[in-house]
């Protein structure tokens, strides 16, 4: 269990747009940082990163939490983790207090696997280096591939002895749970035991973003045609291969530096350019290259580099993969290495310079290599040719971007020798055509007219705007609360002077009003609670706060789409702010909030007024109306002359 000073240090080290930045490419925007969200799918940023308040908040699919909360919702992390990973980030120590059986047991099972994979994968390292077998098969064939040992270490390669129940019987012993090594795929039960699955083979660690083992490859070394050469860890809680890059963990870093991300195939693939030197480099894993790995590449670039071996059937395979990069506004180039080579033989074969040069002279736009290449094979073929056109065409509707389109259909026009305009046309019907699929809905349910109310009921009054003006006042409180307030009379008189908080605090104890909001009543009582213990009580006690619920409520009243340009101020143009009018802001929020509780209370006394046949029940229900419409009509003069709200 970690100690409260240490969570402490970690969230005051802690800085938000480092910690996002890790999985986000973000740009300065004014006072706050913008990108494309990581949790849905969108082409327009609407992922905003305060400094200031150490939040983040999309406006787009309303996602909002504090450091400590975008990794718990990004990564699937406890919070634990959570900190445990930002405090290795910013090498903060980790002070723990002493595991009892209770909260061992309260560990998850997701937790679990990690921890099981983490240990496996330290066995793993452990037989290559250290076993005669490890030694003799799997570090020999590293070695055959000119592998340091520094990038051995730093990819944690590994070896699975060639045994039935080697590791599994080895983490059993060490306290892991059957059913967890089973969940994770790397034991398979059989019985009344568990085997290994990995066995005799050289062990590649596949890490999330974060670094965390989710599982494994494995190459067999025999010659055996009747066993897979590759095989890698079953889907689980926390592996998916279809949103998994092997090495990104490795290469995010120099991917958003060098702002292009080379797409490779296989593991040595990868290893093999890291050694070179070139580590913005990712690979698929032998999958076809599917949405999910498209959106991870590009968090942080752009821009994606395929290098392809010769082989042109393994090429056209990857076509379609390569449409889904353009649907996403990707820019794709592709290099194509020498027959008989892949990037990993390249690279054992030349220098690092030699390899750079080979990239970037060789890169050529998609769509101009896929032209190029098909239109080869449609020499004295009309009907092939024909067919090649709208291929290309298909390709190219893809791009999301007009202009973009444009510009590709103008020069294809000038390679295929075919008007620009006869292009422009067959790429307009498949636009259309994409359009109607698009739209194609079932036929709307129109609603019946609503009934013309009666007069009575326009005093009913919509929950959801009560609900406004709860939140707004909760958000004056932790926004203003420790800020001072001077209310004055009639004279122009100080009447009262002291912190907003005091101020919204008495008037709703005195009024004895409750939220209907069942959160803001804890959150009332929480800055309470923390006031008589003599805390520091402000919207960042509440961002950082343990409980969840807390804090996640907190970000999405304080979050805010925009913020004032400070070419306001420089041209001597100045707003007022909320703060500028603090006085009346408080005052307006506590009334408003009133107008409201009371319009409700109106409404219910005209409804039982409808259904109530006793004429003295009736004569009270009135009396009760009029003194409570009369109080409304007091507090909505006061809101309309003073505070123009």
């Amino acid at each position: 269990m970690i100690k409260p000073g240490t969570i402490q240090q970690i969230i005051e080290t802690s800085r938000i747009e480092e910690v996002v930045g890790d999985f986000v490419t973000l740009k300065k925007r004014g006072a706050n940082y913008l990108g494309l969200c990581p949790f849905h799918n969108e082409k327009t940023p609407s992922f905003s990163v305060s400094p200031s308040k150490g939040i983040y908040k999309c406006f787009g699919c309303g996602k909002a939490g504090n450091a400590i909360g975008f990794i718990m919702e990004h990564e699937h992390y406890s919070y634990p983790e959570a900190l445990k990973l930002i405090a290795k980030k910013y090498g903060i120590e980790i002070e723990e207090e002493e595991m009892t059986p209770e909260l061992q047991q309260e560990l998850d099972e997701r937790e679990s696997m990690f921890a099981a994979n983490s240990f496996v994968s330290k066995y793993f390292s452990k037989n290559l280096i250290h076993t005669e077998e490890g030694k003799s098969i799997g570090l020999s064939y590293l070695k055959e591939r000119d592998f340091l040992e520094s990038t051995i270490e730093k990819f944690q390669l590994g070896y699975a002895i060639d045994k039935w129940e080697d590791y599994s019987r080895h983490a059993l012993s060490n306290g892991y749970k059957k059913e967890v090594l089973i969940s994770t795929g790397m034991s398979i039960a059989k019985d009344t035991r568990l085997i290994d699955r990995f066995r005799g083979r050289v062990i590649f660690p596949i890490h999330n973003l974060t670094g965390k083992v989710i599982g494994f490859g494995g190459r067999i070394l025999s010659s055996e045609k009747s066993t897979a050469k590759y095989i890698n860890s079953p889907e689980s809680d926390i592996y998916n291969k279809s949103k998994t890059l092997y090495g990104i963990y490795f290469s995010r870093g120099s991917i958003v530096k060098s702002d292009n991300c080379f797409l490779v195939e296989g593991y040595t693939d990868v290893i093999s350019l890291h050694q070179a030197g070139i580590e913005n480099v990712v690979a698929s894993s032998g999958t076809s290259l599917t949405v999910d790995q498209i959106k991870l590449i590009k968090r942080f670039t752009q821009n994606i580099t395929i290098l392809f071996d010769g082989d042109p059937a393994g090429l056209k395979a990857a076509f379609r993969g390569i449409d889904l990069i353009l649907e996403e506004g990707m820019n794709v180039k592709i290099v194509l290495f020498p027959d008989g080579e892949d990037p990993d033989s390249y690279v054992r074969s030349h220098r690092s310079s030699e390899v750079e040069s080979f990239i970037t002279n060789k890169a050529v736009d998609f769509i101009k290599f896929k032209t190029n290449l098909l239109l080869d094979e449609t020499v004295g073929d009309p009907a092939g040719k024909a067919k090649l056109i709208k291929d290309i065409v298909e390709t190219i509707s893809y791009i999301p971007d007009g202009i973009n389109r444009t510009v590709y259909i103008k020069e294809c026009s000038v390679m295929l020798d075919v008007p620009e305009q006869t292009l422009m046309n067959e790429l307009n019907k498949r636009l259309r055509q994409r359009f109607r699929r698009r739209t194609q809905t079932p036929e709307a349910i129109i609603p019946e007219p609503e009934t013309k109310r009666e007069i009575s009921d326009q005093l009913k009054i919509d929950p959801l705007d009560i609900a406004a003006h709860e939140e707004h006042l909760i958000r004056v409180l932790l926004l203003y609360g420790n800020l001072t307030i001077k209310l004055k009379d009639p004279n122009g008189e100080i009447d009262w002077e002291g912190p907003v908080s005091e101020y919204i605090i008495n008037d709703l104890e005195h009024e004895q009003i409750t939220f209907e909001n069942d959160i803001f009543n804890e959150i009332l009582a929480e800055y309470i609670a923390a006031k008589e213990k003599g805390l520091e009580v402000d919207e960042l006690y509440f961002i950082n706060h343990t409980r969840t619920s807390l804090a996640t409520t907190t970000i999405e009243l304080i979050a805010s789409q925009h913020n004032l340009s400070e070419n306001w101020k420089s041209n001597k143009i100045y707003v007022k702010t909320e703060q500028d009018q603090l006085s009346n802001l408080t005052i307006a929020s506590v009334l408003s909030l009133k107008s409201r509780l009371i319009g409700k209370q109106l409404k219910h006394l005209v409804e039982d007024m409808k259904v109530t046949e006793d004429d003295g029940q009736i004569f009270i229900l009135q009396q009760q109306f009029f003194e409570l419409k009369s109080i409304a009509n007091e507090i909505d003069d006061v809101l309309s002359r003073t505070f123009n709200y």
